[in-house]
């Protein structure tokens, strides 16, 4: 392995900094996580929680790191999220004991392995589909396992999930009564509105999905029929649904690292979130590489080190320069004034953090302005 040599010692060039080098010191582009503002966000959202009555299960796709997600177990958390498969398997090997598979899993090479999982940790997926009940209970029988369910709503993200009751009692009936898998009750993420910036639109859209929920609720306890679990919510939703005497589970996920698109929504009282609510703690940390254009200079983070689908990064703390476009490996900042120097470091609010986080192999733990700790990105690249 290529090194350099860092206070004495022998440091990989894999990695883009160590413990004890400056903020300033790290290779670019690179994730760069205020471990302070990360603390201060974690237990933020457990306080809220707490108030509201409600368990937090945090989602473990966001940032895909194993050891965020034991911090925000350690802080009051039940457990995680992710979406696929082989993330539960590397938060399982990482010791994560609470697991739910907040998807649906059909092929049956995952289902086996989803299966295998549930001797190392509780396992929870869910489903949609009766044809689905037969293959997972085949599987769990195969592994001498329990596999815990939940019928997923779609109530209103237009994606996975029944929309009617009669077909949650259909499919729940069938969970319940198949061998190796117990119906633990309902999975309901309205996802469409996340990211509606007006309160009051948000609120409309999930008083939807909470009347859905609801009667789905009550019918299934007619007969019976006990939902341990109502799961949903989001950062950008979290109190209607923890507020609303039917979820007792929140599903947030980037209230932990806060992208720029969510903290532009805005909450009650008309304030951006990120001003008022959660704190921005992820960035993506680029370097101006070129500054040939008298107006415009050029960094070193571009499409390859983050996701623009939901708008380009923001440079943080700054008002005088703006990102303004990306190609490959080049991010264009708009410098009118001319006040960047090449060689000169710039905090990045990334756009989107679910997937940009999912580029990189490490996060740069910086307290301080400091590197305490590098943090690998446990489930970087697992999408199967």
């Amino acid at each position: 392995m290529n090194t350099m040599t860092f206070n004495g010692l022998e440091v990989g060039y894999d990695i883009p900094a160590a413990p004890g080098m400056t903020e300033a010191e790290a290779q670019t582009p690179c994730l760069i996580v205020d471990l302070d503002a990360l603390d201060r966000n974690i237990a933020k959202m457990q306080g809220l929680a707490n108030q509201m009555g409600v368990r937090l299960r945090v989602h473990g796709k966001m940032h895909k790191s194993a050891d965020i997600a034991l911090m925000q177990i350690a802080a009051g958390a039940c457990g995680i999220c992710c979406q696929k498969v082989s993330e539960a398997e590397a938060f399982a090997r990482a010791g994560v004991k609470d697991i739910l598979v907040s998807n649906e899993v059909r092929d049956p090479a995952k289902i086996d392995r989803l299966a295998r999982l549930a001797h190392r940790a509780r396992t929870i997926v869910c489903v949609d589909d009766l044809a689905n009940v037969a293959d997972l209970s085949a599987a769990a029988a195969r592994h001498g396992v329990t596999i815990e369910c939940l019928v997923e709503i779609d109530c209103g993200a237009g994606r996975c999930g029944v929309n009617s009751t009669p077909a949650v009692l259909e499919i729940a009936r069938a969970i319940a009564a198949a061998p190796g898998l117990t119906f633990s009750g309902i999975q309901a993420y309205q996802g469409a509105m996340q990211h509606m910036n007006d309160w009051a639109d948000r609120k409309a859209k999930i008083e939807t999905a909470v009347a859905m929920v609801k009667d789905a609720v009550e019918a299934l306890a007619a007969e019976g029929l006990t939902c341990a679990i109502v799961g949903g919510g989001g950062t950008g939703s979290y109190e209607f649904e923890g507020t609303s005497g039917v979820y007792n589970e929140l599903q947030c996920g980037s209230y932990a690292f806060m992208d720029a698109d969510y903290g532009r929504i805005l909450d009650r009282e008309g304030k951006r979130i990120d001003e008022t609510g959660f704190e921005h703690s992820l960035f993506l940390f680029t370097s101006v590489m070129s500054h040939t254009k008298a107006d415009k200079a050029v960094c070193d983070a571009g499409l390859k080190a983050q996701s623009v689908d939901s708008g380009l990064p923001v440079v943080f703390g700054r008002t005088d320069v703006k990102y303004i476009k990306c190609s490959d490996e080049h991010g264009v900042i708009e410098d009118t004034s001319g006040v960047l120097a090449v060689g000169e470091k710039l905090r990045l609010v990334p756009g989107h953090c679910d997937p940009t986080c999912n580029v990189h192999d490490w996060y740069v733990g910086v307290r301080g302005g400091v590197v305490e700790q590098l943090i690998p990105v446990t489930a970087r690249g697992k999408g199967f």
